[in-house]
């Protein structure tokens, strides 16, 4: 989720941060702030900035059949196996009101690493 956040959508990672605040029963402010920032790419030990998530490779692979998905979205229940992981891209894999993807995660992967090598300082 942090990943897509403010990598997908290019929002500042405190409005992550912010929400964990206001709805985990166990936030922690140091926990928090430093997950945040390490996604971004800009914490103190921050992961490498180009580290962009693809959520569509990660249900492949940490959940090759689509076990997962379909336990917890009932809206792809009907889908067999991996199908589950883009199911926009089969005849009635929307059939059951999933939504289309938001957003092209290659395109905005892209639009990430060209705005954090903007702002990357240069080396001396």
């Amino acid at each position: 989720m942090a990943s897509f956040l403010v990598k997908d959508l290019h929002l500042e990672w405190q409005a992550g941060a912010d929400w964990f605040e206001r709805h985990l029963s166990d936030f922690d402010p140091a926990s928090n702030a430093h997950g945040w920032q390490w996604t971004a790419g800009c914490g103190t030990d921050a992961s490498p900035y180009y580290r962009v998530f693809n959520p569509i490779l990660q249900g492949y692979k940490f959940d090759p059949d689509g076990n997962y998905v379909r336990k917890y979205v009932p809206e792809l229940a009907h889908l067999a196996g991996k199908e589950v992981h883009e199911p926009w891209l089969l005849v009635d894999g929307l059939l059951n009101g999933y939504p289309a993807p938001i957003v092209d995660h290659g395109v905005e992967r892209d639009e990430s690493l060209r705005r954090l090598e903007e702002i990357k300082i240069p080396k001396v």
